[in-house]
């Protein structure tokens, strides 16, 4: 009589291992492998209580404990694009990817090898041995392997959750991406232009988004302008978060982005070059939580009459890390437009003495309970009402 359930054929390996578990005897050079007797799902929930530390280690135990672990890895940072180009590398090694930054990868590396290795942020790359004088475009890979690349990648990896991509890409080859990685929910854009923000609207489920226009020292770029702005304020409307690096526009851009993305709850601005103005429309941002100012050179040249500035009611968070505070006409005003805030947060800052400093009394009591201070040099700041917590690290 045939019995109901169905048995797996043993592995080689598995045989071999029971055969030295019932002998005790072992093929000449060769050590037992006790694991080849457990099953590819129960070896999986095993390894993945490994620290991250040590899957890599792990990884060299054999071929099997190599592929098994390629299942467990869920982010990636892509160094040499040929590992992207076969689908029989990248997706059958790492079948479960949901964050993926292609960036590194996508600058060519000179040839020959420079030998230097220059690293700006979370980006390393190798120079040209005559950087200076070669043209942009020359250190980026051409569209149609990267157009090809993205499209192996969303066809292997729909579960896609975050992706990092420099924008030379095609706008079709973007929204085949979305198209294929429905659950994409944030991306990072590298040399971000205008036009390259026209597919952005096909990233349905789209929550936060980081542009860069440049990176100094690495690459040049356009960056990002009103245009751009109102094509992704348009686009994006269930945005949380929001970071523009390097980008420009104006008061335009920002009411653009406050008006449609009534989700957005933090909004972090990293060395802009935004028109005289541009703070004012941060009062059209309802719902916005979190404002990041960081390695701003300025802050708004002109941010006209605090009279007319208008505030954002529900900010509850401040923070300014490596920006110039020497304009107390500028410095007033952001405190104006976040007047119901709750934290203060000053970081390697220039610029801040006692009148400075001072004008933090402008927000108001009892809405300010927390004000940090982080690695500045010299503040002095004589007070009456003193109700925060100074942190001098």
């Amino acid at each position: 009589m045939w019995s109901s359930r169905c048995r797996s054929i043993p592995s080689p390996e598995s045989q071999a291992a029971v055969f030295c578990c019932r002998t005790g005897t072992l093929p000449a050079g060769e050590a037992p492998d006790y694991t080849a007797l457990l099953s590819d799902d129960l070896l999986l929930r095993i390894l993945s209580h490994l620290p991250p530390t040590a899957r890599d280690s792990a990884c060299l135990v054999s071929r099997r404990w190599l592929r098994i672990l390629g299942r467990i890895r869920r982010s990636l940072t892509l160094l040499d694009w040929s590992f992207l180009d076969s689908p029989s590398r990248l997706v059958a090694r790492f079948p479960a990817l949901t964050d993926v930054d292609l960036v590194p990868a996508s600058i060519s590396p000179p040839v020959p090898s420079s030998g230097v290795l220059l690293t700006s942020g979370p980006i390393s790359v190798q120079p040209d041995l005559e950087f200076e004088s070669s043209s942009a475009m020359s250190q980026f890979l051409p569209a149609d392997t990267v157009d090809r690349g993205l499209e192996i990648l969303a066809r292997g990896c729909p579960n896609l959750r975050k992706l990092s991509l420099v924008a030379v890409a095609s706008e079709l080859a973007l929204m085949k991406v979305a198209d294929e990685c429905s659950t994409l929910q944030e991306l990072e854009l590298h040399r971000c232009t205008d036009m390259s923000l026209r597919a952005i609207s096909a990233f349905s489920n789209l929550q936060i988004l980081k542009l860069v226009g440049s990176v100094e020292g690495l690459y040049p770029g356009v960056g990002v302008t009103d245009v751009g702005l109102t094509i992704l304020a348009h686009g994006c409307k269930r945005l949380v978060k929001l970071e523009l690096s390097r980008c420009e526009g104006s008061y335009d851009g920002i009411t653009a982005i406050g008006k449609c993305c009534v989700m957005l709850e933090e909004l972090t601005i990293r060395d802009h070059r935004m028109d005289a103005g541009w703070m004012g429309g941060l009062s059209f941002c309802g719902n916005l939580k979190t404002l990041r100012l960081l390695a701003c050179r300025r802050i708004d040249e002109d941010p006209g009459n605090t009279d007319h500035l208008g505030s954002c009611p529900a900010i509850e968070r401040l923070h300014l890390q490596r920006c110039q505070l020497r304009d107390k006409r500028t410095l007033s005003a952001l405190l104006v437009m976040c007047e119901h805030v709750r934290e203060i947060i000053f970081q390697d800052c220039w610029g801040l003495d006692n009148d400075m400093f001072g004008t933090t009394s402008i927000c108001r009591y009892p809405s300010l309970r927390r004000l940090l201070l982080l690695h500045l040099i010299f503040v002095l700041w004589v007070g009456s009402d003193s109700i925060f917590l100074l942190s001098f690290l």
